[in-house]
């Protein structure tokens, strides 16, 4: 994380985030027990330190009227892959794009279309950057949940097994 340090508060900060990224600064202050202020100053920390890249809505493809739902599983040379990502988010149609490590199957792309047509297209335009696509899959529903390790953190303490009541002795 290049030197920002991430204390508790952050960590509630984070997770009333991934919970609702639409709260106000007042209302995630009163579930972190902190002020509104505090709660702005370290959002422009996590934000300025690269923490917090975006604040993206979860978007039913389906009902917004792209039925089609595509995931991309392609092979580039991975020395290409920093530079391949932005030429691929050019491509319309194109919703995420993730690098894997590993030499085949490397690059995960997503797309969504209204049509077999947009999808064939997309696929061309993918195979004209230079990617060898090995397959394509039709998502059918995504789920998504916070990830639960921002907070609460357990002290310590609360990692050690409780029920030890110390060393045993022979009482015979």
């Amino acid at each position: 994380m290049d030197g920002i340090q991430i204390d508790d508060v952050d960590r509630s900060i984070l997770h009333q985030l991934q919970l609702n990224a639409r709260q106000t600064d007042t209302e995630i202050a009163e579930k972190v027990d902190v002020t509104s202020t505090t709660v702005r100053n370290r959002l422009d920390k996590l934000e300025d330190g690269g923490v917090i890249r975006g604040y993206h809505p979860e978007i039913n493809y389906e009902q917004a009227g792209y039925p089609l739902h595509v995931m991309f599983v392609c092979t580039v040379n991975p020395n290409k892959l920093e530079s391949m990502a932005e030429q691929i988010l050019d491509v319309r149609g194109v919703v995420t794009t993730r690098d894997l490590l590993g030499g085949e199957r490397n690059v995960h792309i997503e797309v969504v279309a209204d049509t077999v047509g947009e999808i064939e297209e997309i696929r061309n335009e993918l195979a004209d950057l230079g990617l060898t696509i090995n397959s394509s899959e039709i998502i059918s529903e995504t789920q998504v949940q916070s990830w639960d390790h921002f907070y609460p953190r357990p002290a310590p303490d609360a990692r050690q097994d409780d029920t030890d009541d110390g060393p045993v002795t022979d009482q015979g």
